[in-house]
């Protein structure tokens, strides 16, 4: 089945441009961290409303950022004009992308959540890898105990409908090694306190590796 290269959500669209533009600082250390040392040709999976791009190192020579929401891709549009790097948004799903040639590196940053078939997606992002390249990777993660349970309700009822289809309990690092990739460094935290009742506090901040 093909997928669709936009993807429109409006509820969505409003929730989240008011929570990016709200981001605390630990966040925005999370994305810079994710970011660090990369160069090369970077594709940028989900851009949202670009709140990565101002963090990207000089020596990165390209960004490629496909957002399928239009809403989201104004926004980014106006992010990347502001970037330190040069930022093409595209109208597109990655699934969709016509890319060119393979990229240095990908990152995804809290969108391996949202996807309808993260499998299909990781294994796309292989083939759009350079062998060697490297995959950088920030996402909520499925937790244990009461809240990974908190997560399945969530998942079951209105989480998904509410932010985007936002799937809080994805074993979502299994699913990157299973696409092919090699795990590099990898660690685990949490965004709040253990007794804050959401589900999406523990988080995965990762490198992975195409074998070459």
């Amino acid at each position: 089945m093909t997928s669709p290269a936009t993807l429109d959500n409006p509820l969505f669209a409003r929730i989240w441009t008011f929570m990016s533009s709200r981001e605390t600082d630990w966040l925005r250390d999370r994305r810079r961290e994710n970011l660090e040392d990369l160069s090369g040709r970077v594709l940028e999976v989900g851009a949202g409303t670009g709140s990565n791009f101002a963090f990207y190192p000089e020596t990165v020579t390209e960004v490629v950022a496909p957002e399928p929401e239009s809403r989201l891709r104004a926004a980014a549009g106006d992010a990347a004009a502001a970037a330190p790097v040069p930022v093409t948004v595209v109208a597109s799903t990655v699934e969709a992308l016509d890319s060119g040639e393979p990229f240095d590196a990908i990152v995804c940053s809290l969108v391996l959540c949202s996807v309808d078939q993260p499998r299909d997606v990781l294994q796309r992002l292989f083939g759009l890898l350079k062998p060697g390249g490297e995959l950088r990777y920030f996402e909520h993660v499925a937790s244990g105990g009461a809240r990974g349970g908190l997560q399945r309700l969530a998942d079951a009822t209105f989480w998904p409908k509410l932010f985007g289809n936002c799937h809080t309990h994805r074993d979502t690092e299994q699913m990157i090694t299973d696409a092919g990739f090699t795990v590099a460094t990898a660690r685990r935290g949490h965004q709040f306190p253990a007794w804050v009742p959401l589900p999406v506090s523990e988080f995965a901040l990762g490198r992975a590796r195409r074998p070459a």
